[in-house]
């Protein structure tokens, strides 16, 4: 999910320089035996107007698991029962820090009833929510706490937590990148990452670097491609014409176990979009 519009749905800097990935790794075939899933957030203009249709057509277009970006006011049965009919497993969902902060029995208990194995923080706060501005090195290590008590409330549910990252969680203070604190704070056994790989490329920064280290941390991406506009940001497209090489990213990917294709803007049919997101994935040649 972009971080420009969940500052609506959350906000966001300007998109840097994207990186061309580099090829690094043995060939490691498994990224295409998962199936294709889809963050929900990328048919968000049209899960209002028609939810159960929608659902069906993401079927249709090729995908057999999601991510939930909202609920819709919608029970978790209800929820629950609209994926079952449209033959989607809703995997994951999504929720910013300050949603999970006062909701978080709530929220466990709705992900518990709807099956989930996965709920991801969507995008952090400030300690003080009274603060304005971005996030300090102090703000992102008391976040690091914060997952560290969310994860050990979600895994006693049954469910894995873990974080998603935008373009923030790659500046620095002192020489620290926070994304990198994030990592050496949260305990492994109760935090997971999923890597927003298109946000990363977006930094200048390479997945690659991040995987290889540690794959075990991230078994879930974000799949999306960047490409320049005419305003010089760069901005979701359609999976293939963008920037990001996905070939040497899901070399890396020993982890993975569950991949979410996310555009988030569209110059098409959105339904038609997806779907040559997905034929792009599923033709893959690693």
């Amino acid at each position: 999910m972009s971080f420009t519009s969940r500052r609506t749905f959350l906000k966001a800097s300007g998109a840097a320089v994207a990186a061309t990935c580099v090829s690094v790794g043995r060939l490691n075939a498994a990224p295409l035996r998962i199936p294709i899933g889809l963050q929900l957030y990328s048919v968000r203009e049209l899960l209002p107007k028609d939810f159960d249709g929608t659902l069906r057509k993401v079927r249709e277009a090729g995908y057999t698991e999601v991510e939930a970006a909202g609920y819709y006011d919608r029970t978790a049965a209800e929820f629950r029962k609209a994926m079952d009919k449209a033959g989607l497993r809703c995997v994951s969902t999504h929720h910013p820090l300050g949603v999970l902060w006062p909701r978080l029995d709530e929220l466990i208990e709705y992900g518990h009833q709807l099956g989930l194995d996965y709920m991801i923080c969507s995008s952090s706060m400030r300690r003080d929510p009274a603060l304005t501005g971005p996030l300090t090195l102090d703000d992102w290590r008391w976040v690091a706490g914060e997952f560290n008590r969310i994860g050990e409330k979600v895994k006693a549910a049954g469910m894995t937590f873990g974080v998603h990252n935008h373009i923030p969680e790659f500046g620095s203070e002192g020489g620290v990148v926070f994304y990198d604190e994030l990592l050496r704070l949260t305990d492994p056994k109760l935090v997971v990452f999923e890597m927003d790989c298109g946000w990363v490329a977006a930094t200048g920064r390479n997945p690659v670097d991040y995987l290889s280290k540690t794959p075990e941390r991230f078994p879930l991406l974000h799949v999306k491609d960047m490409a320049r506009g005419a305003d010089g940001k760069f901005h979701s497209t359609v999976m293939g014409r963008g920037v990001v090489d996905y070939r040497p990213i899901l070399r890396a990917a020993t982890g993975l176990k569950h991949y979410f294709i996310e555009q988030e803007e569209f110059d098409m049919d959105p339904i038609k979009a997806l779907r040559l997101d997905a034929e792009y994935m599923r033709k893959l040649d690693l």
